[in-house]
């Protein structure tokens, strides 16, 4: 079998990875379905309704990022910038719909939405990646709350700003990390045309590890080690999907520029960036007072959630991004 996948072309190989990913979600969803008519004869079992419900949610979460990935492959460098910008863009609404603004936040918020996001998606497409790195945490750091201050509304100027800020860092600034993954080059590494696979090692140990922490916590029951922020992260349960998605990386190091070593150590630092980053915007999410961004807690965000499925992508992906361009110098 590892001999017939060396023998295919670098986007045969690909396609291989996404006919298996596929398949395993086919399996999984199937086992949804005969796990939900188990449901119907057990309509007074709360707990496994709720056991149920998160496996659903798990479910939709890992189909939406792997028919994004295969969306992005399949048409191309420039339309997968495209589509993570259509992605950062509904975040960001998510994200903003459930942060107070005033009328004087308008100029802002139309630079957010229709200039710095298609600037910054731009420059990635075009690989100017010196200049994307800094543009957001610096330019447009500056300049939104120049916007705010030309508007004349000095209430709660502070705290306005940094909500936007926020909302751009996490939304734009950390999504933009993901296709500029699809166009890094390794010279010397005979990794040209399977950039993919780099961008599937980190969705793969990033879910992986999330899954495995939230499957630890349903089981074990433990208490809370942070309850103010999340009733169901402890650090118990973390340290076992931190190590069970560095074991993940250690052996998907065949399909990344990475020795095994390399890659676990990249799977390590993917790993903490995305838990911890989930766990920050739960933290958000308990300051807005609801339990999900999207449809299954407050439904005013009109993206069902988006920003529940891609927030530790969105963490993630720019301290692996910039951690593998200072590692092997591209």
């Amino acid at each position: 079998m590892n001999q017939f996948l060396r023998s295919l072309t670098p986007t045969q190989q690909v396609a291989a990875l996404f006919l298996i990913v596929f398949g395993i979600l086919v399996i999984a969803s199937v086992t949804a379905f005969l796990l939900t008519l188990r449901e119907q004869r057990n309509p007074h079992d709360d707990a496994w309704h709720e056991e149920l419900r998160n496996f659903r949610s798990l479910l939709a979460t890992s189909w939406f990022m792997v028919v994004a990935f295969w969306l992005a492959w399949a048409t191309g460098d420039t339309m997968a910038t495209i589509l993570f910008s259509l992605i950062a863009f509904f975040a960001l609404r998510e994200f903003i719909t459930l942060s107070p603004t005033r009328r004087g936040d308008h100029r802002s918020l139309v630079l957010a939405f229709f200039v710095v996001l298609p600037i910054q998606f731009v420059l990635v497409g075009t690989r100017h990646f010196d200049l994307f790195t800094v543009f957001i945490p610096v330019y447009v750091f500056l300049l939104i709350p120049v916007a705010s201050a030309i508007s004349g509304d000095s209430q709660r100027f502070l705290e306005r700003n940094a909500k936007l800020q926020w909302g751009i860092m996490v939304c734009i600034y950390g999504m933009s990390h993901v296709p500029a993954l699809l166009l890094l080059e390794f010279p010397g590494r005979n990794y040209e045309g399977k950039e993919a696979f780099l961008v599937f090692f980190l969705v793969s140990v990033v879910q992986t590890c999330m899954l495995v922490q939230h499957l630890v916590t349903r089981k074990l029951k433990r208490p809370p080690s942070l309850p103010e922020v999340s009733k169901s992260f402890n650090w118990y349960s973390w340290s076992i999907g931190l190590s069970v998605g560095c074991f993940a990386g250690g052996v998907l190091s065949f399909i990344t520029p990475f020795k095994p070593g390399q890659a676990l150590a990249m799977a390590f630092i993917a790993c903490v960036a995305g838990s911890m980053g989930h766990l920050v915007m739960k933290a958000l999410k308990r300051d807005r007072g609801v339990p999900a961004w999207g449809q299954r807690g407050v439904a005013v965000t009109g993206a069902n959630g988006l920003l529940d499925r891609v927030d530790a992508l969105c963490f993630a992906a720019p301290i692996f991004f910039h951690s593998v361009r200072w590692y092997f110098g591209v």
